[in-house]
């Protein structure tokens, strides 16, 4: 009859393979180092895991729970704030509305919790990033990023068509930026020993990011943008509200 696992000694073993795995790569990392690192045997290891590959990828599927509970919640969070408030609109953009600053204010917080969840996974983003070469889970971060840019370019396609979103903007592009950026913080992250000030980095992200793609006077909306209307001190040509007229010159009077 066979032991029953030790979840305990399940616990342990993942710990301590997520830390070689840093130090030396999936290929490099070895069973009797992991086992060693956590004072238990290889017949220990393989109670619970058939492989070191076997242990990585329920590391990964961690990863990528956490990343869809998360896409999860901040869905379910916006579509609360519409079905409450109404669809964020280029108006609330531009007069900072209450509807504007709650929607911010969501965005923010979910931006903090992407942060959280990429320091907690910091250890597996590293090994994804530059540790899977010559393996199975080569390429896989590039899958998720791909994932990423097509969940951010529907969300601002979607608040362009609502107005918020600026329409000069190529939705796509913008979702490239925003993702790439969020993956180079992943990377620093997995760099740092001590938990920065992510709360202070959500807000500059959200102000770079997010500000940048709003709406906002003098931003030309989706269907000017797509017209390729040409403009003039940031108004369009020929519209309602056209470039200022210079002040008339006053006549000398002798």
């Amino acid at each position: 009859m066979s032991r029953p696992a030790d979840p305990k000694a399940h616990s342990a073993l993942v710990a301590a393979a997520r830390a070689e795995f840093v130090k030396k790569g999936l290929r490099g990392a070895r069973i009797e180092d992991i086992t060693a690192a956590c004072g238990l045997s290889k017949g220990a290891f393989y109670l619970h895991f058939a492989s070191k590959e076997a242990l990585f990828d329920e590391v990964v599927q961690a990863l990528a729970s956490a990343m869809r509970a998360l896409h999860s919640a901040r869905t379910v969070g916006l579509e609360e704030v519409g079905a409450e408030r109404g669809r964020l609109t280029a108006r609330d953009v531009e007069l900072r509305t209450p509807r504007y600053r709650r929607y911010l204010a969501l965005e923010t917080e979910f931006d903090q919790q992407a942060l959280q969840m990429m320091w907690e996974h910091r250890d597996t983003l590293d090994v994804l990033i530059r540790g899977c070469a010559g393996t199975a889970f080569e390429g896989l971060v590039w899958t998720f990023l791909e994932e990423e840019v097509a969940r951010a370019r529907a969300e601002f396609q979607a608040m362009q068509r609502s107005g918020a979103g600026r329409g000069d903007v190529e939705a796509e592009l913008f979702a490239e930026l925003a993702v790439g950026a969020y993956f180079l913080v992943g990377k620093r992250l997995s760099r740092l020993a001590e938990r920065p000030d992510l709360e202070a980095w959500a807000s500059t992200l959200q102000r770079l990011i997010h500000g940048g793609a709003l709406a906002s006077r003098g931003a030309p909306g989706l269907a000017h943008a797509r017209r390729g209307a040409p403009t003039r001190c940031g108004r369009p040509v020929g519209g309602r509200t056209a470039a200022p007229r210079r002040p008339a010159k006053r006549r000398r009077t002798p």
